[in-house]
């Protein structure tokens, strides 16, 4: 089943790690052109480059996207977006993926399948993915972000400690790694970003808390496929580039 939905890419230029990360090259091209042919894969009515720099923009313009200037005081891409989607005067009810710009290789079928998943679960106001973790070394990383969830597939909580933890020791089978692609309806968005950081967001430096905290519902489902790299370090940057890792 094909739904409706759009896809808004944030790009902003002042990474700490990595400045500049969305025009960086790889094999040929800038990271964030390889995000917008992904992004293009998909059957998303509107694709969409959200920035603050005109860098970007002049870049995003010259394989082809389309481009909103937003504002350069947004904390995170979710402000981003959610100031894109005013601008594009977006129905409450709309679909949006937020694809993150730094996410290479990311198949086109994991964007088609997490807007599908909020499609089909109206109750809910956010849909993400997640992957089974079969290694210990990646299930204590704090930079992989772990989630439960109930047997509706609803989110009880995200965490970067191991959960769940196993009283006997070992890695739990219903250990999941957090996949950090996310669609939102419309409205739901704008109220988000009103929301006050709670105390928890800010524990564990997790934007999706603030959702959870104040009530909301985020459905979760096991990745179809694969996925790319979040292109966080010169370390992911080398491995994207070569196509191999340490």
């Amino acid at each position: 089943m094909i739904v409706p939905f759009s896809i808004i890419i944030p790009a902003r230029y002042a990474s700490t790690r990595l400045p500049g990360k969305p025009l960086l090259d790889i094999k040929g091209k800038p990271l964030l052109q390889h995000v917008f042919e992904t992004a293009s894969q998909t059957h998303a009515k509107s694709i969409t480059v959200a920035t603050d720099d005109e860098r970007i923009k002049n870049c995003a313009e010259s394989f082809g996207a389309e481009v909103i200037m937003t504002s350069t005081k947004h904390d995170s891409g979710t402000d981003r977006i959610a100031e894109a989607a005013r601008h594009l005067q977006m129905g409450d009810d709309e679909i949006i993926v937020n694809l993150q710009g730094d996410e290479y290789g990311l198949p086109a079928a994991l964007i088609e399948q997490v807007a599908t998943c909020l499609y089909e679960n109206p109750e809910k106001q956010v849909a993400t993915l997640c992957e089974a973790i079969t290694s210990m070394d990646d299930y204590l990383d704090p930079n992989n972000v772990k989630v439960i969830f109930d047997k509706m597939n609803t989110a009880i909580y995200f965490s970067r400690s191991p959960i769940p933890m196993k009283r006997s020791g070992g890695l739990p089978e219903s250990a999941h790694r957090h996949i950090g692609l996310y669609a939102y309806r419309a409205g739901y968005l704008q109220e988000f970003t009103q929301l006050p950081v709670c105390e928890l967001e800010q524990t564990e430096a997790l934007e999706q808390l603030r959702v959870l905290y104040n009530g909301g519902k985020i459905h979760i489902e096991t990745a179809v496929d694969k996925t790319g790299i979040g292109i966080d370090s010169a370390k992911d940057l080398e491995t994207a580039r070569t196509g191999k890792s340490e």
